[in-house]
């Protein structure tokens, strides 16, 4: 038993590379091909030991996704937010400084998780029963807040933006012939955008440094105190992820971009690690990992949990090294090539597995999202009010 469980182990941290390092090839999507061909493999193998693949695969994967975020401005729903600051980055020459904020932020806000995890299965049920109700008010109150933190004369704007990304998000969300929405959507808002400003500026790369990027010690505790409120109040609801996550921590403080990215790999880890626990606490599943998971265990049980968590710390821990020795090649390689071509093989291969992933009618949605991302960096106005794609419709679905 041990030798398959090694091998679970060793094959999720493979898959987990994969899917954060390929844009567009998802864990959801993985999870759901090993559940479609679950009959066969389960001749050989426990349940149990494939559901241990699902957790290596996940956890990886919330450590590699920043990679192609940062270097290739091709995002994830979950990563979406970390394009703007991690390009910045990037053109000054600090990719890898950035990617290695997101790791730090990962690590610890994994360790941060485990040690709360007995906390959180008892107090779990009653976050719950009080966030249930208040969702929704909670985030239209932060929603305000952020327009309100623009300057005065773009506030309109960012209404705008927020309501106009809401409506499309909503659209997106409920149209039937669209598979995998928040593929076109995300990519097109956060990625294609960014990649048509790129070419359009002809922007050059300056070599990137393979060193660090100085933070205070202060700054990290902020970012990690931060993950913990916000990771607590999503992780348990449906609908909600790790961008919104940062969205409401957003709210409670501002904080600098070096912050920023170690909230985001620390809130992108722990709701992960979280939704295992609330699988178990509330016995409902909040991503759709969790969701496989549950499918593929029937009953779950608090050894199983405690087990997987325990799975989750030694595979973050290799992921740590696993991320940063592919960002030290990626820093090192992507200034070799032009980056203006670069950027329009990216945004080609973009186009091109929209509809293969999401179906025809999708590049409709990409060509939009990608329209109002461009608009939104030429006016001024923050890109995070672009999540209005999803917190809109997950204001309506708890109003309604």
């Amino acid at each position: 038993m041990i030798e398959y469980i090694l091998i679970a182990i060793f094959f999720g941290l493979i898959a987990g590379t994969i899917t954060g390092l390929i844009p567009g090839i998802h864990i959801n999507l993985i999870a759901l091909m090993l559940f479609a061909s679950s009959a066969f493999f389960l001749q050989f193998i426990d349940s149990f030991v494939l559901a241990i693949f699902i957790v290596s695969m996940a956890i990886t994967h919330t450590f590699l996704d920043f990679i192609p975020s940062i270097f290739l401005g091709a995002p994830d729903e979950d990563t979406a937010l970390s394009v703007l600051p991690g390009h910045k980055f990037l053109l000054k020459g600090k990719g890898f400084g950035a990617v290695r904020l997101t790791v730090i932020g990962s690590f610890f806000g994994l360790l941060i998780a485990i040690a709360l995890a007995p906390f959180f299965i008892i107090i779990l049920p009653f976050i719950y029963l009080f966030l249930k109700k208040g969702i929704a008010f909670i985030l239209i109150i932060i929603v305000i807040f952020l327009i309100l933190k623009e300057e005065r004369q773009k506030r309109f704007l960012a209404l705008f933006i927020f309501l106009l990304t809401g409506i499309l998000g909503y659209s997106c969300l409920n149209f039937p012939l669209i598979k995998q929405p928040l593929f076109p959507l995300f990519t097109g808002l956060f990625g294609a955008s960014l990649l048509t400003i790129s070419i359009i500026k002809n922007v050059k790369l300056p070599k990137q440094k393979i060193k660090t990027i100085k933070i205070k010690k202060k700054n990290i505790l902020e970012a990690l105190g931060l993950s913990v409120i916000s990771s607590s109040i999503v992780s348990f609801l449906p609908g909600i992820g790790s961008s919104q996550a940062a969205v409401i921590s957003s709210g409670f403080k501002k904080i600098n971009e070096k912050t920023f990215l170690i909230l985001l790999g620390a809130i992108n880890t722990m709701v992960m690690l979280l939704s295992f626990i609330a699988l178990y606490s509330i016995e409902k599943p909040r991503t759709g990992i969790a969701v496989f998971l549950g499918r593929f265990l029937g009953i779950f049980s608090e050894q199983q949990l405690w087990f997987f968590i325990f799975v989750s710390l030694i595979v973050g821990s290799i992921s740590v090294f696993i991320t940063l020795a592919l960002a030290k090649v990626f820093a090192r390689e992507i200034t070799k090539i032009n980056y203006k071509k670069f950027c329009m093989i990216i945004l080609i291969f973009l186009i091109i597995l929209t509809p293969i992933l999401s179906g025809w009618f999708s590049l409709i949605i990409f060509i939009t999202a990608g329209s109002i991302g461009v608009v939104t960096s030429i006016i001024g106005i923050k890109k995070i009010h672009m999540m209005g794609c999803l917190i809109l419709p997950v204001i309506i679905w708890y109003i309604i």
